[in-house]
């Protein structure tokens, strides 16, 4: 949840910003933080290189998070979750699920108390269906190698 925040604080985003305002967003702080926009010994030349690669990696991230990303790889998620539960990883708020077919999906903002009730469930894929899958913002992590 760390990581989505300062990202939406970044572009200055809401939880419901289009694809479109964010890639306008995206385009002018790519403008404003260009590293050419700097001379070699200016000292914010390295701020903009940094700052160059956290905007490129936040717009990615806000991409893939987007209600319209989530919504066109819908069909792909649930076939994924139909496939059932291969794997799993929690550290801190981020659950990561691979699935059976392959693909592998993060889970922002599932903390320690509902990870442990996830590995305590009777049935963990049931569980994890009603309680995680549908419920945390999700972004597609790994695309699976089986078709």
């Amino acid at each position: 949840m760390k990581r989505i925040n300062e990202y939406r604080k970044l572009f200055a985003s809401e939880k419901e910003t289009t694809l479109k305002e964010l890639k306008s967003t995206y385009r002018n702080l790519v403008k404003e933080w260009h590293p050419d926009k700097f001379q070699e010994n200016d000292e914010k030349a390295a701020e903009a290189e940094v700052m160059g690669r956290t905007i490129i990696d936040g717009y990615h991230f806000l991409v893939s998070i987007a209600p319209e990303t989530i919504e066109k790889g819908k069909a792909e998620y649930e076939a994924a979750m139909a496939s059932g539960i291969d794997d799993f990883k929690h550290k801190s708020l981020l659950l990561e699920i691979t699935f059976l077919d392959g693909n592998t999906y993060e889970y922002f903002g599932v903390n320690k108390n509902l990870f442990s009730k996830f590995l305590n469930a009777d049935k963990p894929f049931r569980f994890a269906k009603r309680n995680i899958l549908n419920s945390f913002i999700y972004r597609k992590s790994k695309k699976g190698n089986l078709e």
